[in-house]
């Protein structure tokens, strides 16, 4: 049995909350130079270029991507044969996000849903536990941004309307969201499981490597398809018309009810942000 003290998730998860919301992603970054050559809209390409050059700011420079520094969701993938020492977990776990998003100097967005009042130091996290076998400790911040996530939906589709439907239900949404999520947007599908699971499942596909496809190959093939229907909408970066849209779509799927058919559709903007510790 190993053992972690969970001072040490703390110093992890304030470290992830200040670097998730100063550095993007080689895969994002990537994925933005190679829109720009994708977009016919000289403005669309303009906007990409903007993109990039706020991320070599942001990162160069230690500050946020974006003034929306986001609500701190948090994913851990504990072994079995870890023993966590020294204290609550949970309590471990906020006490890093207040110490990043106070330390880094980001802006804390949490508060009450009624009064608006903010709490401060941007908890309580969002906290998605998985029990693995082995004895490490994987560790996910991934900030996100209210913008897109209003964007977001979950819908129970009669089984009857099949892929096609979830197809329906997908474009329509990226369709509907428009320019509110700041795209070009990853798009995260969840489909089957339960009410929930199917939207946990949609926020768990926005941490793949941007433009990886799943293992199946249908829902790879779906992957494709639903990227060229949106990519085919118009919208484009910043809402301002163009070719891209999104920059991928990432799709989870699992078994469901003989009597559902849950999707969820997590947006995410371009700021896809999320960094990762083992421990």
């Amino acid at each position: 049995m190993r053992e972690i003290h969970v001072k040490e998730v703390t110093a992890v998860v304030r470290d992830l909350c200040i670097r998730a919301n100063t550095h993007l992603g080689e895969d994002v970054l990537e994925a933005l130079r190679k829109a720009i050559d994708q977009e016919d809209s000289p403005t669309g390409k303009d906007v990409l270029a903007k993109l990039l050059e706020n991320a070599r700011i942001a990162r160069e420079d230690s500050i946020p991507i974006c003034q929306d520094t986001g609500f701190a969701v948090v994913f851990m993938e504990l072994g079995q044969e870890v023993s966590l020492t020294g204290g609550s977990l949970k309590d471990a776990i906020n006490e890093g996000v207040r110490q990043g998003y106070q330390e880094g100097y980001l802006r804390k967005s949490t508060c009450h849903p009624f009064t608006r009042t903010n709490t401060g130091d941007n908890t309580p996290a969002i906290i998605h536990l998985d029990v693995v076998t082995g004895d490490s400790l994987r560790l996910i911040v991934a900030p996100k941004g209210g913008g897109s996530e209003n964007m977001s939906r979950v819908t129970m589709l009669t089984p009857a309307v099949g892929i096609q439907g979830v197809k329906d239900f997908v474009i329509q949404r990226v369709r509907d969201s428009g320019a509110n999520p700041c795209p070009p947007t990853i798009v995260g599908v969840g489909i089957g499981g339960t009410f929930e699971t199917s939207a946990l499942l949609a926020k768990k596909a926005l941490l793949r490597p941007l433009g990886s496809r799943n293992g199946d190959p249908e829902l790879a093939t779906l992957e494709r398809e639903l990227h060229e229907e949106i990519n085919g909408l118009g919208i484009g970066p910043q809402g301002l018309g163009g070719r891209i849209t999104s920059l991928a779509v990432h799709v989870n799927m699992m078994e469901c009810h003989i009597a559902s058919l849950p999707v969820g559709v997590n947006i995410q903007c371009h700021a896809a942000r999320h960094k990762e510790v083992v421990l």
